[in-house]
């Protein structure tokens, strides 16, 4: 394998992009917070990217210590990428990033793609708390896991167990959110996002 490129800096700020400063790099790290995924996952979910670039990315997150890959047991016997806990330390720099491009989202542009668990992590940064949240769009469902401190912190669909609170919108409300436009607490009281559920959480995302 090639040796990393480098900004030959002695800073820290140089030597983080000298590991995660490839273009895709991060959104790769994106995807990963949901989990393991396989490659052909990962691929349909970062459209744009060529196979030689993802595969190419993957194997240079791989040598920095970033993720990891191994095999599934049968009947799985499929290869799956997944965060190392040194790649999981990003999700703070990912939140900070999101909140940083918030005034550059706009409006969608026709050549945009989208995918209903890309605003997992806006709507990470707007809830407080622990438990698990499914998430009800027009695009489709994914969950969060919030309070995680292992394992992923999204995930596309359903929840995997009945959620501690479901909250369902629409796209235009989960856009606005995204941006930093509608605030989620202002959103829930004034009817954008419904919130259902009994538990302790849902009964504090009501009471924002």
């Amino acid at each position: 394998m090639p040796p990393r490129r480098s900004y030959d800096q002695y800073c820290s700020a140089a030597r983080a992009l000298d590991v995660v400063g490839d273009r895709w790099t991060l959104l790769i790290v994106r995807e990963l917070l949901a989990g393991p995924r396989r490659y052909t996952d990962l691929h349909a979910d970062l459209p744009g990217v060529s196979t030689d670039v993802l595969a190419s990315r993957l194997r240079d997150m791989e040598r920095d210590g970033l993720t990891t890959r191994r095999r599934l047991p049968p009947p799985g016997a499929a290869y799956v990428y997944e965060l190392t806990p040194r790649g999981r330390e990003l999700l703070p720099v990912l939140q900070a990033l999101g909140t940083w491009g918030e005034p550059e989202l706009g409006e969608r542009r026709p050549t945009d793609a989208v995918r209903a668990h890309w605003f997992a992590l806006p709507l990470l940064r707007s809830l407080e708390g622990e438990g698990l949240v499914e998430v009800r769009l027009e695009e489709g469902r994914f969950h969060l896991h919030l309070g995680a401190e292992e394992g992923p912190v999204h995930g596309d669909g359903p929840a995997p167990r009945d959620p501690d609170a479901t909250l369902t919108l629409d796209t235009a409300t989960c856009t606005a959110i995204s941006r930093g436009t509608l605030p989620l607490p202002e959103a829930i009281r004034t009817g954008h996002v419904e919130v259902t559920g009994d538990t302790p959480l849902a009964k504090q995302l009501r009471d924002a």
